[in-house]
């Protein structure tokens, strides 16, 4: 089958004739650190520069020969500037967190700290397309603020940076602008989804993100964000719906853009840990159930042959109904160690509705400690499981750390695109 093909097949819970549909670093979810994908082509006798896609994650931009090598199926739209408003239009000669020649965006400009962290400061504002400013604010005011920080020994950024921490009221909310998609954005989608629908035969993902309970975290900071959903109610819905409705106003320009040429739309907001919840399932019915189902039900109402993608790690089981109602048609990244999150039984109580797209090997315990025999025996275990009657995209839980050995990640993907596909569920 073509890949596209296949996808489409599986996406829609008819099993592929051959193989397994896969998706290899074709989401901002499933991402490769560019440390491994890097040391994994030099294995497999490709010597190609490496180039980032995602300075915060350090994830690299996948080459085409690589998604064939490794048996993707899907082909993403670059998000215009994914981390923290630095654009990917265009690169310069860098390094990578190991120091090995590779290509960064032009805009990245890391420095070290005299305890050896690599940080990353602001931009100005009419670049940064992730932070809320301040009306009236300098156009440079963030750019001596530390937005990330990527501790030394470590090979990917965390944020740091919180421009909304002391905002306790919807007044002083008022003073703030939420940043809206450009027509530069715009323009590079547009371009972006066409080039990949006539010159590939790959699906494509188009990445949108939408995480309004997320940004509420990254705006105010975890700690105060939560104090706030419990104390300030009223401010907490307010910054919903107004960033809803800026989300809204991109989503539909979005679609504009890409809609004609994409197979699924990629929404995210982390919204479990590894135990639980992030928050009450009362409290996401509360504050943020509402905001998904308007960004959802607009894809499903217009572009109903869109499938919605929807992120989130943890503990979701038991909010999976809830988000079926929102309208989600495929769950990642199937966290299959976390609490509840057990394969057989989110296949045999979902499987007819979700698409499962992930969950088919833990990059925690599994992929960077076990052995690549050990690995071959998890993945097929996985998929004998999760790929029975379509509804499935092998790929690993969440993104692949630059901790995991590249003969791991290379035996996990020839597995997979190895793997003979069953007829018969051993589900019980």
């Amino acid at each position: 089958m073509k890949s596209r093909d296949r996808a489409l097949a599986a996406l829609n819970h008819v099993e592929p004739d051959d193989r397994p549909c896969i998706d290899f670093g074709a989401t901002l979810a499933t991402g490769i650190s560019a440390v491994v994908y890097d040391k994994v082509k030099s294995l497999l006798g490709y010597e190609t520069v490496t180039t980032v896609e995602d300075v915060i994650a350090q994830n690299a931009l996948i080459e085409p020969f690589m998604l064939e090598e490794m048996g993707g199926d899907f082909a993403h739209i670059r998000r215009y500037a994914p981390s923290i408003g630095i654009p990917v239009e265009d690169y310069k000669d860098s390094v990578l967190t190991n120091g090995k020649p590779g290509m960064q965006p032009r805009l990245y400009d890391p420095k070290t700290n005299n305890r050896g962290d690599i940080e990353l400061y602001g931009l100005p504002h009419s670049i940064d397309y992730i932070h809320p400013y301040k009306k009236g604010e300098p156009d440079d005011s963030y750019c001596d603020k530390v937005i990330c920080k990527c501790p030394s020994g470590f090979d990917s950024f965390a944020r740091v940076f919180h421009p909304m921490k002391d905002v306790k009221t919807i007044e002083e909310m008022d003073e703030y602008v939420f940043p809206e998609m450009t027509q530069a954005e715009y323009d590079f989608y547009a371009k972006e989804a066409k080039r990949l629908r006539e010159t590939t035969d790959k699906a494509v993902t188009g990445i949108f993100y939408g995480n309004v309970f997320e940004m509420g975290q990254l705006y105010w900071g975890y700690e105060q964000f939560f104090v706030n959903m419990g104390i300030e109610k009223k401010l907490v819905f307010e910054f919903m719906e107004r960033r809803t409705e800026c989300y809204l106003r991109d989503l539909k320009r979005y679609l504009d853009a890409v809609g004609s040429y994409i197979d699924v739309i990629q929404f995210n907001d982390d919204l479990g840990t590894q135990q639980s919840l992030l928050i009450s399932k009362q409290m996401y019915r509360e504050f943020v159930k509402p905001f998904h189902k308007k960004m959802f039900g607009y894809v499903r109402d217009n572009y109903p042959d869109i499938k919605v993608f929807f992120h989130s790690c943890g503990a979701v089981f038991d909010i999976i109904p809830d988000l079926l109602e929102c309208g989600i048609q495929i769950l990642n990244p199937v966290q299959i160690s976390a609490a509840k999150m057990n394969p057989k039984v989110l296949k045999r109580e979902f499987g007819k509705e979700l698409v499962f797209w992930g969950g088919g090997i833990d990059t925690q315990n599994v992929l960077n400690r076990a052995t690549p025999e050990e690995i071959e025996i998890e993945v097929n275990k996985m998929l004998d499981i999760f790929s029975v009657g379509g509804g499935y995209v092998f790929s690993q839980v969440h993104c692949v750390g630059g901790n995991v050995p590249a003969e791991n990640l290379i035996a996990c993907f020839k597995t997979a695109k190895n793997y003979k596909q069953k007829k018969e569920s051993n589900i019980t």
